[in-house]
Parts: C-alpha cells; structure tokens; sequence
C-alpha cells in the first residue's frame, strides 16, 4: 500500500461523473502532489464537460497528511474533509446535509482510482475519478 510520500509528483487524471438526475460529466487534466509544510499540497487543474453544456476550466487544492497510519486530507483552507487507512482505503464526510463516501482503490498501483458516492437532498451522483503517473 502506498506511504503518503509515494504520491508526490505528477498524475494523470481522468474523472467521470453519473448524476442520477442530472447531465454526465467528464473532467481530464492532470494532479500534481508537491512537498508543502510537514505533508504534500494536492492540485489538481483541466477542463470539465458536462453533457449539453461548454467545457468550462476546474481546479481544486487540498491539503494531504500522514497521521497515525492513515492519510488526512483537509480543504485547502486547512478544515478536515476526511482521513483514510491506505489499506483500508474507505472514508465518509458529512456536509450537512450531504453524505460523501469514497473508496480508494490502489491494487493496481502506481494507477490508482478514487470512487466517491454522494446523496442528500439534491445531490446524487457517482464521481470515479482515474490517476496515472505522468
């Protein structure tokens, strides 16, 4: 299972998005893990399509730690999102009043994937999300 410094560096990325009621959606572009403080700055950058409208430019950042065997990935501003055993690879965050679930799925690394479920009120969809080194 991979150490939190094993992600450092540049990955490809491919994102699929299946909303229940609403358009696909698509995202390709690239993450980039890079040395920051006492854990790695996680940013990702490239164009998302949804179906029916213009491709429009996304990009996140979020903050990644080891703790205690698991890696903790807080919001950019430094709030905890959620936090993950590498071999367990499964984590949940509760914004009320969304439920996210994730699994990581890191059998074939250094490819690796990310699936993540949310529901709530208005909210349903599955993001599976595809990195690959370069």
């Amino acid at each position: 299972m991979p150490q939190l410094n094993d992600f450092t560096g540049h990955w490809t990325l491919s994102r699929q998005i299946l909303q229940a009621n609403g358009p696909e959606g698509r995202f390709t572009g690239q993450a980039v893990f890079t040395p920051e403080g006492a854990g790695l700055r996680y940013h990702e950058a490239g164009q998302l399509v949804l179906a029916g409208e213009a491709a429009m430019r996304a990009e996140r950042d979020y903050l990644w730690q080891a703790e205690g065997g698991q890696i903790v990935v807080r919001f950019e501003d430094g709030r905890d999102f959620h936090r993950f055993d590498p071999r367990l690879a499964e984590a949940a965050h509760w914004c009320d009043p969304d439920d996210y679930r994730v699994r990581y799925d890191f059998a074939r690394w250094p490819d690796w994937s990310s699936e993540w479920r949310v529901t709530g009120p208005r909210k349903d969809y599955v993001m599976i999300s595809r990195y690959t080194r370069g």
